[in-house]
């Protein structure tokens, strides 16, 4: 299946399209893992996960809340209440229903990333493994928007895609993708970069949240803990109102910690014997090198970085 070059773009009236790989070139962005896909990382493999209960919980809660205080002043008029009442059981109750059937089925196994062989390990349902060439994945942020009266909305997705090494594969079993909803554009080139940059650079390129599926101590202390590190950057009186306010009360993080505690602590593991060898530690010199042609197009990629650095520098000076 042939796909654009890393690094092109392809705009529509209301579409966008980013192409980041093949080949895994710089996209320019610092890592940021936006989702806290990071599940596992060390300095043999990166284990990326796509159950996002935090996510879910985020976007649900507000709106738990604002129909909440909507019902409170529709509370005297009956017919009014009626009415708001369907629409809060389909707005709210649709996807709370979906949220609760995620939380009785067992989590997705992660993608593995295993930069000392250079592929990865992608599961599938069937119970089978693909090992695919780290060089082949296929990655890029769509994003789309729409105009109504309400304004414009943008939506966009980091879509990863991998080919079936067997050439036997059925026509149905050729192709996996994964979607992360983290909005397209440059986040979704912030999050590609997590992965991209733990494989060429290494572990100490990706900052993570892993810390938070070891949870030595209870709820509330885990989450004063937070409030103390967070005052130590921000001070108090941005800690109290965000992580304080907004934490409890907008976005629910109390209730994203329990979920977290029963749901990915510990994560899923890849427990198949032979991903458990292929994951093991080699030595430095049998680890896999780059292919020649990303060699040269990691080097134009970053000449090309540079060039426009020095560009937006001499533009901003006085």
């Amino acid at each position: 299946m042939s796909t654009p070059a890393a690094g092109s773009t392809k705009k529509g009236v209301f579409s966008r399209n980013d192409y980041l790989a093949p080949l895994p070139i710089p996209t320019g962005r610092k890592p940021s893992d936006v989702l806290n896909i990071i599940w596992r990382k060390n300095d043999v493999f990166l284990d990326i996960g796509n159950y996002s209960i935090g996510s879910a919980v985020m976007v649900l809660w507000p709106m738990v809340v604002l129909f909440a205080f909507m019902g409170y002043l529709f509370r005297i008029d009956h017919d009014e209440m009626h009415i708001f009442a369907v629409m809060t059981a389909f707005i709210i109750g649709v996807p709370a229903f979906f949220l609760i059937q995620g939380l009785f089925r067992e989590v997705p196994l992660p993608i593995r990333f295993n930069r000392q062989r250079r592929e990865v390990c992608v599961p599938r349902e069937n119970g089978e493994y693909w090992i695919v060439p780290w060089e082949s994945v296929t990655a890029a942020a769509t994003q789309h928007s729409s105009v109504s009266q309400g304004g414009k909305t943008t939506m966009g997705l980091l879509v990863i895609g991998f080919e079936n090494p067997d050439p036997d594969a059925t026509e149905d079993n050729k192709h996996f993708s994964w979607g992360f909803n983290c909005g397209g554009g440059t986040t979704a080139m912030a999050l590609w970069e997590c992965m991209r940059s733990y494989m060429e650079i290494g572990p100490e390129a990706v900052e993570d949240a892993t810390a938070r599926f070891d949870r030595s101590k209870g709820i509330w202390a885990t989450y004063l803990d937070d409030l103390i590190k967070a005052a130590k950057l921000r001070g108090w009186f941005v800690t109290i109102l965000w992580e304080g306010f907004c934490g409890i009360f907008i976005f629910n993080t109390l209730l994203i910690d329990v979920l977290e505690r029963w749901k990915l602590n510990p994560p899923p593991d890849l427990l198949h014997p032979d991903i458990i060898e292929w994951s093991k530690p080699l030595p430095p010199e049998q680890w896999a090198k780059r292919s020649p042609e990303l060699e040269a197009a990691i080097a134009l990629r970053e000449a090309e970085l540079a060039h426009q650095a020095e560009r937006a520098l001499l533009m901003n000076r006085p």
